[in-house]
Order: structure tokens, then C-alpha cells, then sequence
């Protein structure tokens, strides 16, 4: 979930079946590897990316990514870096998002962190 005209970041810019603008816009190697799964998915019939969330109180922010499935269910992804999992205001935005989608009536939200960064038993990470 970001503000409305995030641009902290570059923007990485793809073409994409699936996605209803044609342009993926991603800002995150975990956002630019779930619209590669979004793509990848039969499930999915297609995805918006950065999908404004209108009227919150707490200011202008968008989700990450909204997809419409098949069958016409809507599926909501919201993007967060595992470290910023445990931040208040991480955590404010990722509620008020699934408030949001719940007041809509969709019931398939989640979040996408990025993995967890494996230790070899001597307690450095691995080489390879």
C-alpha cells in the first residue's frame, strides 16, 4: 500500500497480458515478482496495479495489486517488505486496506512479503 504519487522509488515499467492497462507499474523486487505470478496464473483473468482506494480517512494511498479471478471474485495483494512488518503505521495501512476491500465485500485479501533470508547452521547466510 502506497500514497497516492509514490515516487520514493524508480518505477519499473512492463508489458503485460494480463494486466488491464497493459503497463505493469511496480516499485519493489516483491511487486515485480507478484505481477510475474499474477501473470503466470490461470486463476487469474487480469490485475490492475497501485488501484487508488477512494474516501480513507487517513489520507490518498493505493493497493498494491487487484485482480479478478475467473470465476469474477476480486483478489486483493498488499506488498510489504517482512522488516516493516512490525512498524505501527505498516500495520494502520495494511488494516485500513482489508477494511476498505471488506466494506466492498471481498473477502480474498493478503499480503506479500518478501522471503525469509535462510542461515546455514553456522549462523551466516548461505553463498550460493
Amino acid at each position: 500500500m502506497k500514497p497516492k504519487g509514490y515516487k520514493r522509488t524508480r518505477c519499473e515499467k512492463r508489458n503485460m497480458s494480463k494486466c488491464a492497462d497493459g503497463i505493469v507499474r511496480t516499485y519493489n523486487a516483491i511487486e515485480s515478482k507478484y505481477a510475474e505470478r499474477l501473470q503466470e496464473n490461470s486463476d487469474v483473468k487480469e490485475f490492475r496495479c497501485q488501484v487508488m482506494l477512494e474516501g480513507l480517512e487517513i489520507g490518498e494511498y493505493c493497493s498494491d495489486f487487484v485482480a479478478t479471478k475467473m470465476d469474477g471474485d476480486l483478489m486483493i495483494r498488499e506488498c510489504v517488505f517482512r522488516k516493516h512488518l512490525t512498524k505501527p503505521m505498516t500495520a494502520k495501512l495494511l488494516d485500513e486496506s482489508r477494511n476498505y476491500w471488506r466494506r466492498r465485500g471481498v473477502t480474498d485479501w493478503g499480503i506479500v512479503v518478501d522471503k525469509k533470508k535462510e542461515e546455514d547452521a553456522n549462523g551466516e547466510e548461505p553463498t550460493a
